[in-house]
């Protein structure tokens, strides 16, 4: 009897994408399902069998006593999920939105599998940590990790989605250099309003292209700013073929998820990190610090960004320097063997390790 996997996710692009990635690693082993809050619906296309957890934050003090009693619900409702879909195995890639479905399978003695994908240890995975069988990660050296557990970790490549792997050679047509801005489908300030103007000062000394992903709120007003200013682009909100549009560039400008930064790497495409600042713990840092130490990119303090300095860099790296040749050199030995095929030989190992 094929065994049932469920994978828990839900939020952010960070949570649903390794999640995806890690379904379509394991849909052909065994039988596989999600779960998600509203939120990560819209990663998810009608191809999967998905149930809805809908788990509340836990930030707001005055409606705590509320949410801990949704929380109890949603754990009685991942308790019958669970056994009336005879789940064994679940997998969980962290957030408070696991909260219930990993208590429910700790209940019913269900084996846990915690990914992380960043390189620091979120708040949910290191609660359940005791309670898992196994915490999935991309480094050894992963901050937060409480001592005497080492025997629960273990490594893979960065989880990257199966259309990268299958991506083609992009064929430039121009002798322009690409600039690829990732400011997320939200968009952001520093993305919008002044990584623009620095590029106005550079196309003024070189030819550059820009395409830039940004907020539906703010395509119309970049698209008059860059035809008013003389520069080829692009823009767009969201695309989910985003591997077509990253391969055409020669540098990304981006912040520092997890799965941005490995697809990136994986393209061998140079990328100036620019980290959300308030991200928990600080995390968007040391997922971009992993790639620096490597000297496989370059990364830009927010808080203290000068355009003056910023647009004299770019303006080096245009003319693709040593320094960004050897980032391209080191990218591509840090991918060295990284396929598909490796990589889910190495996760179906994990999961059916006694």
């Amino acid at each position: 009897m094929t065994k049932k996997v469920l994978i828990s996710t839900g939020g952010s692009g960070g949570h649903v994408i390794p999640a995806i990635t890690i379904y379509n690693h394991l849909k052909n082993t065994y039988e596989t399902l999600i779960s998600t809050d509203k939120r990560g619906l819209e990663y998810l296309d009608k191809n999967y069998k998905v149930f809805i957890i809908n788990t509340p934050k836990l930030n707001n003090y005055f409606l705590l006593p509320f949410s801990f009693l949704k929380i109890f619900f949603l754990t009685v409702k991942s308790l019958f999920i669970l056994k009336k879909n005879n789940i064994s195995i679940l997998i969980s890639t962290g957030g408070y939105m696991s909260l219930p479905i990993c208590l429910a399978a700790k209940i019913l003695g269900i084996n846990i599998f915690l990914i992380e994908p960043n390189m620091v240890l979120g708040r949910a995975n290191k609660f359940f940590l005791n309670f898992s069988k196994k915490l999935i990660c991309y480094s050894n050296n992963l901050i937060n990790l409480p001592s005497g557990i080492n025997h629960k970790l273990t490594t893979i490549k960065p989880l990257i989605r199966k259309e990268y792997y299958e991506t083609s050679t992009y064929q430039k047509h121009d002798n322009l250099f690409t600039i690829i801005i990732i400011g997320g489908s939200q968009g952001a300030k520093i993305f919008d309003e002044l990584l623009n103007k620095s590029f106005v000062t550079v196309a003024k000394k070189v030819s550059i292209k820009i395409i830039h992903q940004t907020s539906e709120k703010n395509i119309n007003f970049l698209k008059d700013f860059y035809f008013q200013n003389n520069i080829e682009s692009k823009i767009f909100s969201f695309d989910h073929d985003l591997s077509e549009v990253l391969k055409q560039g020669d540098l990304c400008i981006t912040r520092a998820g997890a799965s941005s930064l490995a697809e990136l790497s994986f393209l061998n495409i140079p990328f100036i990190a620019i980290p959300l600042p308030s991200s928990k713990d600080n995390h968007q840092y040391e997922n971009a610090k992993y790639y620096k130490e490597r000297d496989c990119c370059w990364i830009v303090d927010q808080k203290n960004f000068n355009d003056q300095k910023f647009e004299k860099f770019l303006l080096e790296l245009i003319n693709k320097n040593q320094d960004y040749i050897t980032k391209k050199n080191n990218l591509l030995k840090l991918n060295y063997q990284n396929t598909w095929n490796n990589v889910n030989q190495k996760i179906l190992n994990i999961i059916n390790e006694n």
